[in-house]
């Protein structure tokens, strides 16, 4: 269904005709997203928040972008596709953002994108990887972190070179679940390594205790674990209480910060794809430019993954804002970016054109050490 509705708003929406220019004002950039931040995956998103608003606080404290200051505003849908739908709207008509930046979750974005349409508007960073977004062009929409199918492949193909034979899969019966079991199913196929389970839990009322007899049941030598939040590690305390002994494997949108809080020394040995680059490597600038910033505002703050990937979208929007300059427009600011070439913050990196505006395809396996931390 996803898939029929963005090939329909590709062809309807292919120039940015007449587009929406409102939020723009003498020194204000206004920007707004409906975001998760109550539920399961509200602890992880309202890390991306905190991420992008301590770039935007730093450029705000120079003078702004052009003189005009950022105000960001986020409200909160608790994974609730109709009320991102209605967030959306409020942000847009009475708000009056520029655009809608960094909005989080799959049947969100496809629940929003007609309304992005009707206002033509760019939404910008939203937090899905989801092909049907990027297999169909939308000239309004732009993203940034690689999709779930560039993570699938690594880890999949990954377990194949290890020669890993016995693989389930775990999943959360939902929108972004669904999604990734999805990806994973087309990996498996490409790669020729059949799962040997499919496990799933009810959002609503999610049985880990059965979900962990099943894996125990099929004995995998590696669970993949498509969900994130405390979805992600309820599961696996449920399998640890078992005798069932798997490697865990997880996708970007497992945070690191429910996983330290949750599960303690005994996240040791998971496996988590990666979109943004380590924390650890502060040659590259970016990551030198956020731990700095962190560390001023908060000096005993812990660096967050999350927070990086904020952080990340946030400063690739700033530079979109700065080169396409004081005369500041949807039209404007797409141009600017199609027409930039590569943009660079060391490893990673994003490419637009007039026909894709995909981003970065950046992606890499991470492990969790004995001290809580990721290393690549």
């Amino acid at each position: 269904m996803f898939r029929a509705f963005v090939c329909l708003l590709a062809v309807c929406a292919t120039t940015l005709v007449h587009a929406r220019n409102e939020g723009v004002t003498a020194d204000e950039i206004r920007l707004g997203a409906s975001v998760v931040l109550s539920g399961p995956l509200g602890p992880q998103t309202a890390q991306y928040g905190e991420g992008s608003r301590l770039l935007f606080d730093a450029v705000n404290a120079q003078g702004g972008v052009h003189g005009r200051m950022i105000r960001y505003t986020t409200l909160d849908d608790a994974f609730d596709p109709q009320r991102a739908v209605e967030n959306t709207r409020q942000l847009l008509e009475n708000d009056k953002v520029f655009m809608i930046f960094h909005s989080t979750g799959t049947a969100q974005t496809a629940a929003i994108l007609p309304l992005i349409k009707e206002q033509r508007t760019v939404l910008f960073g939203p937090v899905t990887g989801a092909s049907v977004f990027r297999e169909a062009f939308n000239p309004y929409v732009f993203h940034v972190r690689a999709g779930y199918a560039n993570e699938a492949s690594k880890i999949v193909s990954q377990l194949r070179q290890q020669g890993i034979t016995r693989v389930a899969v775990f999943f959360q019966d939902d929108g972004l679940g669904k999604t990734l079991a999805g990806e994973l199913k087309k990996a498996s196929d490409e790669e020729k390594l059949p799962f040997v389970a499919e496990i799933k839990v009810d959002p609503k009322q999610p049985d880990f205790a059965a979900a962990a007899q099943a894996t125990e049941k099929a004995q995998p030598q590696a669970v993949i674990v498509a969900t994130g939040g405390t979805t992600f590690t309820s599961y696996i305390k449920a399998v640890q209480a078992t005798a069932a002994r798997p490697a865990y494997y997880g996708f970007s949108v497992a945070s690191m910060d429910v996983i330290q809080r949750e599960l303690r020394d005994k996240a040791r040995g998971i496996i988590l794809a990666q979109i943004m680059p380590s924390l650890r490597n502060t040659t590259i600038p970016v990551v030198a430019e956020y731990l700095s910033l962190l560390r001023a505002k908060s000096p005993g703050a812990q660096p967050s993954a999350s927070q990086f990937e904020g952080f990340v979208h946030a400063r690739l929007l700033v530079e979109g804002l700065r080169r396409t300059g004081r005369n500041l427009t949807t039209e404007s600011f797409s141009k600017t970016m199609e027409d930039a070439g590569e943009i660079a913050f060391g490893r990673f990196s994003v490419k637009y054109s007039p026909r894709n505006h995909n981003g970065s395809t950046y992606v890499e396996l991470a492990i969790v050490d004995a001290e809580g931390s990721l290393r690549y």
